[in-house]
């Protein structure tokens, strides 16, 4: 995921003070206010009312930010959103109600439940990358699960930032939801603060900054990062569509995307192919020249152009590479012969830079696989389902896709997050809920039938024990 604040010590603005909006946010969480459904579903009601009345601004600023076209921006970001919400208003009531478990024997008669209670004063610290969507889905589950929060959008994306910070300031009074912009020193000010969970998408070595800092007050955390997903492709796939599939996810935002592919395992006698066809989907998608399209975005910053200028001297560039330091352009790209070494193929990339990998079976790729850290995502290429089945059962992802890349984050029924070093915990509709919440056990029990089984003294009864449990 985007790298979005640093570890280096920095001063915070004087007009933040952390503590008194923590300890603004916890008096009125402390009120109880936030526990009926109405008030949950009058905050999810108000945060769809301002996400459409600013939606042209939305899209503005994403445009601003990232070069992104007011579709992709629709597609990726704005939409989703909709979606998020529109699920939580449909099913937050059936996500509270308490959920049954078992009780045995030895404690009957009693009901045993999971009563669902909001965690309380949170932190949502959001990326650059997708600005927009991945600061508010998170938004919404902590409304819908009861909560306040504080959120913290990247200076990276200042357009975004600036139109978050005015369009919540308008719907929530900031004992509800506050937005803190600015940079680094914002950042760690508020994480020196104790919070009920802190919620952070982010890179990896950002992420460990989090945790630590969440550990002094032993904060839970949520944490969604990144990594290195790769594409696997069999020989029995069908490779025209494979490649479409691929290209679309790696180019869309200019590759700066978390679930992004990041690396594709392919048998060498497959890669000339599928080189060529890739560059086909390309130029289907963004015509002879993507700087002239408008549907191709743009390298966030300089620092970050560089970088990816920089891992793309790693191997051999079989098509693209052109870049504009002014602009921050750099072409979709696809690289052979990158040494497995380099820190192209070490690091997490974040552009639009698609490194071929020889890999002469399925066999293979999984042996590769395993013998790295665990990825965000993984796909699976193969018009042999047993074979994308083999791929599923003995590799390990926070999230998979057959045949197709990315498109499980738009599953809303199911959990999206990492596993390993991609990431702790999963959001996305009623996983968001339970994320903000806290899962308490509840048994109970009537007065009447109180078997003297369990009570001293205990002799003799070790066998009826041994039938019962």
């Amino acid at each position: 995921m985007a790298r979005n604040l640093s570890p280096l010590a920095a001063e915070p603005l004087p007009s933040l003070d952390a503590r008194a909006l923590v300890e603004k946010q916890r008096a009125y969480f402390e009120t109880r206010v936030t526990l009926p459904l109405e008030w949950r579903r009058e905050q999810l009601r108000a945060l769809e009312r301002v996400a459409r009345k600013y939606e042209a601004e939305i899209l503005a600023a994403l445009k601003a930010d990232l070069s992104k076209s007011a579709e992709e921006a629709y597609l990726t970001e704005v939409g989703s959103i909709y979606g998020e919400v529109k699920n939580a208003l449909k099913n937050v009531k059936g996500w509270m109600k308490p959920r049954s478990g078992s009780a045995p024997i030895v404690i009957q008669p009693a009901r045993a439940y999971q009563y669902l209670e909001p965690l309380g004063v949170t932190l949502v610290i959001a990326p650059w990358n997708y600005p927009y969507q991945l600061a508010i889905a998170p938004l919404i589950g902590a409304l819908a699960a009861g909560c306040t929060a504080v959120l913290k959008p990247s200076e990276l994306s200042p357009a975004t930032s600036s139109v978050l910070a005015k369009m919540l300031g308008e719907a929530f009074p900031p004992e509800v939801v506050s937005v803190v912009e600015g940079g680094v020193a914002e950042s760690q000010a508020l994480l020196a603060e104790r919070w009920d969970l802190i919620f952070f998408t982010g890179g990896t070595q950002v992420g460990r900054v989090v945790a630590e800092a969440a550990a002094k007050h032993l904060t839970p955390t949520i944490l969604e990062l990144g990594g290195k997903s790769p594409c696997i492709v069999d020989k029995s796939a069908d490779l025209e569509v494979t490649a479409r599939r691929i290209a679309w996810g790696k180019y869309v935002n200019a590759g700066q995307t978390c679930i992004a592919p990041d690396y594709v395992l392919i048998p060498s006698e497959l890669k000339g192919r599928f080189t060529e066809l890739v560059r086909k989907a390309v130029t289907d998608f963004y015509g002879a020249d993507a700087r002239t399209s408008g549907d191709y975005g743009r390298i966030v910053s300089a620092r970050h152009f560089e970088r990816v200028s920089a891992l793309a001297s790693h191997g051999t560039v079989a098509f693209g590479g052109e870049r504009d330091a002014a602009s921050r352009y750099f072409s979709p790209t696809v690289i052979t012969d990158a040494p497995l070494s380099s820190p192209l193929m070490q690091e997490e990339i974040f552009g639009p830079l698609l490194p071929l990998v020889d890999c002469p079976s399925v066999e293979d790729a999984i042996r590769f696989v395993r013998s790295r850290p665990k990825p965000l995502a993984l796909y699976s290429f193969a018009r042999d389902a047993a074979v994308n089945e083999r791929v599923l059962a003995e590799t390990s992802s926070g999230g998979a896709v057959t045949n197709d890349v990315c498109v499980h984050f738009a599953a809303e029924g199911l959990p999206f997050g990492g596993v390993g070093e991609s990431g702790l915990g999963g959001y996305h509709g009623q996983s968001s809920f339970d994320a903000f919440s806290h899962k308490k056990s509840v048994v109970k029990r009537p007065f009447a039938l109180d078997m003297k089984l369990r009570y001293p003294p205990y002799g003799g009864k070790l066998n009826l024990f041994k039938r019962l449990m």
